[in-house]
């Protein structure tokens, strides 16, 4: 029986550019390998939280737009935290390989982790919280890896994990040195959320961020993908 957090879900992510030898058009394939999957962040005023990228096959799904998020995604939306996704996702069969990066990937800087795309395990997620919001994260979700010695490029948008409401707070967003929050944010939950995902609204300054200088328009990554065995 295939394995799934939810069921199926098209990754909302725009293709940009797909490069490939003749002689790796030619070939199959998925028949694994070792990915580097870099993320840069195009937001000008949001940090990612660590990144978890894992390898696993057509049936796994983050999460579907319109229905709720998992609480293990949840807890990566609202407190940067990977662990228990990354939990959930490793023990499931129908996953290969789950990564997750340290420390933050700053406005305009870059992220690389590398992934094991095993022989079947041919669909590539990934997932990372947007500080200063309350829910907000960046993800691709069942993105099919790129064959042969193909090079993948995509942009991914920011969701809303749709389990706290977006009061814009510090006392209910975690993070380091926030201006905003006098030296650090808050790690309580704001609760009274939409109840779904959906895509994210942005910040609108009705709490302690500046729409000016927190706010951001989609997409908020671009992601690239390419074999590196």
């Amino acid at each position: 029986m295939t394995s799934r957090l939810f069921p199926s879900f098209s990754a909302l992510a725009l293709l940009v550019g797909l490069a490939a030898t003749p002689a790796a058009m030619a070939t199959d394939d998925h028949r694994g390998g070792r990915f580097e999957v870099t993320i840069t962040n195009l937001t000008r005023g949001q940090q990612f939280t660590p990144i978890l990228v894992a390898s696993h096959k057509a049936g796994v799904k983050l999460f579907e737009l319109g229905q709720p998020a998992s609480a293990a995604l949840a807890t990566l939306a609202e407190e940067g935290n990977t662990a228990p996704l990354k939990a959930e996702l490793s023990a499931m069969p129908d996953v290969g390989d789950v990564v997750s990066g340290s420390g933050l990937t700053n406005p305009g800087a870059s992220t690389t982790l590398i992934v094991d795309g095993r022989a079947g395990f041919n669909r590539l997620s990934l997932a990372a919280m947007l500080i200063p919001t309350n829910d907000a994260f960046v993800a691709l979700s069942s993105v099919e890896l790129p064959r042969g010695n193909n090079a993948l490029t995509m942009f991914a948008p920011a969701y809303d994990a749709g389990s706290e409401r977006n009061d814009e707070r510090c006392l209910y967003i975690p993070g380091p040195m926030f201006v905003e929050c006098g030296g650090g944010g808050g790690g309580m939950r704001a609760g009274g959320g939409e109840g779904y995902v959906h895509i994210h609204a942005g910040i609108h300054g009705i709490g302690d961020f500046k729409a000016a200088d927190r706010d951001w328009r989609n997409p908020v990554a671009l992601v690239t993908v390419r074999r590196v065995h």
